[in-house]
């Protein structure tokens, strides 16, 4: 089960990953601007967040395997479709309806594993599910480049449509109903909007959501904002900034199952505190170093990779406990955070590239903010809920 997770939570980066190496090819093979064609890649992103608002509820009232059959059969058609695209436009379209069926494996999945895991187990099983998140960024841009040599960059479409039927026969075939009892007498008894405005003011969900959120947004801040930073300003070659990405990747993955470790002597939420000071302590000390200009690429990387392998502990254990506030809404938990997730990460990329100026500053200076707000978050009110009980 951990294997087919995976892979239903791999169909994000993987879209994404894959695509980013052909986007040069694509804007020239149909005469477009660099601008024109990166349009696909944020209509995808907008189909992504917004239809986990759609599954995750649907999946409490319903059962999680209709809504994911259903979300990946519009996946491997729009994947088919966007083979045969003949302007950005139309692969911009397409590319919204990819977003759209992808995002129901990422929503669905994280429901999946509270049905079946308590907790503690949850946040191991998450560490886990983060070897494919953290893998994806290092190999799916070299399986896209190596497609594109072959053939063209259509290929990697191709190479979609048939990752989307193999995760399609192994829902149907491999993945029974997890939904409990608990959860589709909740759901049937309440309207979906009421039940995520419910949820949405819960100050400990707020809490964990917000931790998430905000250092989901240094990785967005990242992956959009170091290319221009290592390659333009410090002129490192394409091959060398693949290397210290993959470097990175490393050590997202590194930490996570470092945390799958940790979790069999220490309870999850404390392991989170603790990481969300360390990762609030390297946002400012990479903001520190940036203002001063000291250290040049070498510091920056060090605290990028601090910052980066940070979230390898921050997500699972944030997910696993956002996911345990209330069992039997686990698919509109798992709806909000992503649509938090990727909200706040959109924010944050659009505010690092509106101040860019060639420095590491505007990527410090919001991974320092970010960063802060999350251990803020999570101390002030998952944290303050529970002693407020208490």
């Amino acid at each position: 089960m951990v294997v087919l997770l995976g892979g239903l939570t791999a169909f994000g980066a993987l879209s994404i990953d894959m695509y980013l190496p052909a986007l040069p090819v694509i804007a020239a093979d149909f005469g477009a601007s660099d601008g024109v064609v990166e349009r696909s890649l944020a209509t995808f992103l907008a189909g992504l967040a917004l239809g986990q608002l759609f599954y995750g509820p649907l999946s409490d009232r319903i059962g999680r395997q209709p809504p994911l059959i259903a979300g990946i059969a519009i996946y491997v058609l729009a994947s088919v479709l966007c083979v045969f695209a003949t302007s950005p436009n139309m692969l911009a379209a397409l590319r919204f309806g990819q977003g759209l069926g992808a995002c129901a494996g990422m929503v669905i999945s994280r429901a999946i594993v509270r049905d079946v895991f308590d907790h503690q187990e949850s946040a191991r099983v998450f560490s886990l599910i983060m070897l494919v998140f953290g893998l994806a960024p290092v190999l799916a841009p070299l399986l896209g480049s190596y497609l594109m040599v072959l053939t063209s960059w259509r290929a990697i479409f191709v190479f979609m449509t048939l990752f989307g039927l193999l995760m399609l026969y192994a829902v149907l075939f491999r993945l029974g109903e997890t939904r409990s009892d608990a959860t589709e007498a909740t759901a049937r008894g309440e309207h979906p909007i009421a039940a995520l405005t419910l949820l949405a003011t819960n100050r400990k969900l707020l809490g964990y959501m917000l931790a998430s959120a905000c250092n989901s947004a240094c990785l967005f801040t990242y992956i959009s904002a170091s290319p221009a930073l290592i390659m333009g300003t410090h002129g490192v070659s394409p091959t060398g900034f693949g290397w210290l990405f993959g470097i990175n990747a490393l050590g997202l993955v590194l930490a996570s199952q470092f945390n799958r470790f940790a979790l069999a002597r220490f309870r999850a939420d404390s392991i989170l505190a603790v990481a969300s000071i360390i990762a609030a302590l390297f946002g400012f000390t990479f903001l520190v170093f940036a203002l001063l200009d000291v250290g040049g690429l070498p510091v920056a990387m060090v605290m990028l990779f601090g910052i980066l392998s940070s979230f390898g502990f921050m997500m699972g254990n944030a997910s696993a406990g956002a996911l345990s506030v209330d069992p039997s809404r686990a698919g509109s938990i798992s709806a909000l955070m992503g649509a938090t997730g990727f909200t706040v990460g959109g924010l944050a990329m659009t505010i690092a590239s509106l101040f860019a100026d060639g420095t590491a500053v505007p990527m410090a200076a919001v991974m320092c903010v970010s960063l802060t707000i999350a251990a803020v978050a999570f101390f002030g009110l998952t944290r303050g809920a529970a002693a407020a009980r208490g």
